[in-house]
């Protein structure tokens, strides 16, 4: 690991500051990824800018309609808010399966969203609520914000400050986990929103995490588990890998579909 440059702001406006004076830096938020990465000298970073210590990016707030999520909030701490829990359930029940303990006590929502590894469980929530990401410069629709594997509609040294959740009528997620890293092989999260029925896949596109607009369809019309039968992704739109192949994930995205519908 290449020598680095270390900062402890305590606000969002010094960290946005810090990051602007040094555009070869990282933030730094649970580091489950990018300490990995730069003790594999994948990433190498000239300085890395703690927000542990900024505050207002761990709070967990509620109303009658919305959870806001603080970016620095632990899996752990979402796993274990009643203000989550009596609201969006789904939520609360997807923190509790990333990773192990170690994960959970470490990891941020902030951090998972903003790198949007292909197999992590919140931007399924993200996608499938219709979240909105919230960064010290924008509010941006989760349908305008993930781009592909690893990739954001973030900007430069733009930072997540919160992820906002609009209560849902009913929601559920699903998955079928790897069981070493816990990762999906194949996360469905559902929802009956305001706008509308929901489907978000995780840990089997080719693209990272997507909607299934068959499956909102369908759902919209009957909201059963019977509804999803014979609807099937595309082999030729998922990926294919050691863990499971592009067919058995489109078998597996419908099973974990029905199975978060009856949930739900």
């Amino acid at each position: 690991m290449k020598s680095f440059g270390f900062y402890e702001p305590t606000s969002v406006r010094k960290a946005t500051q810090i990051a602007a004076d040094h555009p070869d830096g990282k933030y730094l938020a649970g580091g489950q990824t990018l300490l990995a990465a730069m003790k594999l000298r994948l990433a190498a970073p000239s300085d890395l800018v703690d927000l542990n210590a900024v505050p207002e990016m761990k709070k967990i707030e509620a109303d009658a309609s919305t959870v806001t999520v603080g970016a620095m909030a632990r899996h752990a701490e979402v796993a274990a808010s009643k203000e989550i829990a009596t609201r969006i359930k789904a939520l609360a029940d997807l923190a509790g399966m990333i990773g192990d303990r170690q994960v959970r006590n470490r990891g941020t929502i902030g951090g998972s969203v903003a790198n949007n590894d292909p197999a992590a469980d919140y931007p399924a929530a993200v996608l499938g609520l219709g979240a909105t990401i919230v960064t010290d410069k924008r509010k941006i629709a989760a349908d305008d914000f993930f781009k592909g594997v690893f990739q954001t509609a973030l900007d430069g040294t733009e930072l997540v400050t919160a992820v906002s959740f609009p209560v849902a009528k009913k929601a559920a997620y699903m998955k079928f986990r790897n069981p070493a890293s816990r990762f999906a092989i194949v996360g469905v999260f559902v929802a009956q929103t305001a706008s509308g029925v929901r489907v978000a896949v995780t840990g089997a596109g080719s693209k990272g995490v997507f909607r299934v607009k068959a499956m909102e369809d369908a759902l919209a019309k009957s909201w059963s588990p019977d509804a999803l039968k014979g609807i099937a992704v595309p082999a030729s739109q998922l990926v294919s890998d050691i863990h499971a192949s592009a067919e058995y994930r489109s078998h597996l995205i419908t099973v974990m579909a029905q199975r978060a519908v009856a949930s739900a």
